[in-house]
């Protein structure tokens, strides 16, 4: 009863659409949860993620849960997730990806998921690594652990965001390093990230992992911009 008058006078909106949310529902309304503009990249090998890697990152599996629409509720939705205090959002998909992959029947794929990192000064600033998030809801769903202290960023703190494609790649070729070699040598890691535009992050990630020596390298994001 609390919570129903604490609801009627302090309404939660859904992040993407801003609709009053419904009881029981949390953060996303379940219209949105289940219309948002998904990819079923989990589905089809010779995506746009594996075709935007091709070349550049042997991945064994590349993925985005959703498809990036300029102005549109995934783009909302990230918008809170980065700058609006809003990190458990990033969960929530988290879950709903490990759900689908788990119908998918990849539960079993992946040994480790690794977080792409954010440089120490950008997460002192935003007190979150976003990614963190997104790959803790997929632990939980897929039963996988997780962790971000595999992977660090020593360089590159500025915002990538309206840097063209080369400088984007010349700012993070050799961004990031491997903190912990011995725990995941000849493993199945998954990175993840919320959003894949150029790749070039990604990428970097990826060279360092597979150079510390592990198996395999597979991606997923919560949203692939095309």
């Amino acid at each position: 009863m609390l919570r129903d008058l604490l609801n009627l006078f302090f309404p939660h909106y859904c992040l993407a659409c801003s609709k009053v949310l419904a009881a029981g529902e949390t953060w996303l309304c379940t219209g949105c949860l289940y219309d948002l503009p998904q990819t079923n990249y989990h589905q089809e090998p010779d995506n746009l993620v594996a075709q935007r890697l091709s070349g550049r990152l042997p991945v064994q599996y590349a993925m985005a849960l959703y498809k990036f629409q300029k102005l549109g509720k995934v783009q909302r939705l990230l918008h809170h997730l980065k700058y609006k205090d809003k990190p458990e959002i990033g969960k929530v998909l988290g879950h709903r990806y490990g759900i689908l992959m788990k119908e998918a029947n990849l539960n079993a794929t992946f040994d480790l998921i690794v977080p792409v990192p954010l440089h120490s000064h950008r997460l002192w600033q935003r007190g979150y690594n976003q990614s963190d998030f997104f790959a803790q809801g997929l632990s939980e769903s897929l039963h996988i652990p997780w962790s971000n202290q595999h992977l660090k960023r020593i360089s590159g703190a500025r915002t990538q965001t309206n840097e063209s494609k080369l400088g984007r790649f010349q700012r993070v070729e050799n961004a990031f390093c491997v903190t912990d070699v011995s725990s995941i040598l000849d493993q199945h890691l998954l990175l993840v990230d919320d959003i894949i535009t150029t790749g070039a992050t990604l990428e970097a990630c990826g060279r360092a992992l597979l150079a510390a020596g592990i198996q395999k390298l597979s991606v997923a994001t919560i949203a692939m911009a095309e």
